[in-house]
């Protein structure tokens, strides 16, 4: 079976981390077949191709553990600075991903396991899942994107606390602390995720990148920039047939049928 299933259900693809016997560990080759499926997402026109992603891991004990310590340990030391690069640069291709990506967190997610759903727009998590940036743990830090993404999402002080301890929380706190969006019943999460997938490609596909484009490259600008960036993105909305047919729909008190055009 593929180390990486892809799954289309209407205009939603579900991508489901395919290792179970290792905890949808990411070794070399789960990292590659990432990467081939972000190159396939990179290459549509903009609005074409699924309109949202759901990233899950197979069974019930793991969305993912992390780096696969096992490959790790067995690695000489000369290949593990691109083994790092690797996992960070893709993480950070799905966050700069044109499609907004869902993750649907079962079970554990432990390094870079977390990195990646901290990598996703919007998390959906199982009240029996538990979630940690163990690193520290390890003698190394979070080097996929964790520093600078958990902080953005729950604090600088809540960060550190979670990231300098290694300590491990469960669901209910992730959603407390603004980690997770969504709480789902143990065994819902991916049935909760595509509802929100759904949901996102019920709507116009060139305003939701647009919309996603401009919440990610405001962050961190000051407002009148911010305002300038938003008012880009908008623009880019302004001369598609969507938009057209959007009004239409309105005036004709119908669901509108969007193309992403």
């Amino acid at each position: 079976m593929s180390i990486l299933t892809v799954e289309a259900r209407g205009h939603v693809e579900v991508w489901t981390l395919n290792r179970p016997d290792a905890l949808n560990a990411f070794n070399k080759g789960l990292l590659l077949a990432l990467n081939d499926q972000l190159d396939r997402l990179a290459a549509l026109p903009a609005g074409q191709g699924p309109r949202a992603i759901v990233l899950t891991g197979a069974g019930d004990r793991a969305f993912s553990a992390g780096a696969d310590l096992k490959e790790r340990k067995g690695m000489p030391a000369e290949e593990v600075p691109a083994f790092v690069s690797l996992i960070g640069g893709t993480f950070d291709r799905v966050a700069r991903a044109a499609q907004p990506f869902v993750a649907a967190v079962n079970g554990y997610a432990f390094g870079g396991g977390m990195e990646i759903a901290l990598a996703c727009d919007i998390r959906v998590v199982s009240r029996s899942a538990t979630m940690g940036l163990t690193e520290t743990r390890l003698a190394i830090i979070p080097g996929a994107g964790g520093t600078q993404r958990l902080p953005r999402l729950v604090g600088a002080g809540k960060a550190k606390d979670l990231i300098l301890t290694g300590r491990r929380i469960d669901a209910a706190e992730a959603h407390r602390i603004g980690l997770a969006e969504h709480l789902a019943e143990p065994g819902q999460a991916l049935d909760v995720a595509l509802v929100v997938a759904d949901e996102i490609a019920s709507c116009g596909p060139l305003a939701v990148q647009a919309a996603k484009a401009a919440i990610d490259g405001g962050v961190g600008l000051p407002p009148a920039e911010g305002l300038e960036h938003e008012r880009a993105c908008y623009d880019r909305t302004l001369d598609s047939t969507d938009r057209v047919e959007a009004l239409v729909a309105f005036a004709e008190k119908r669901k509108p049928v969007f193309e992403g055009r």
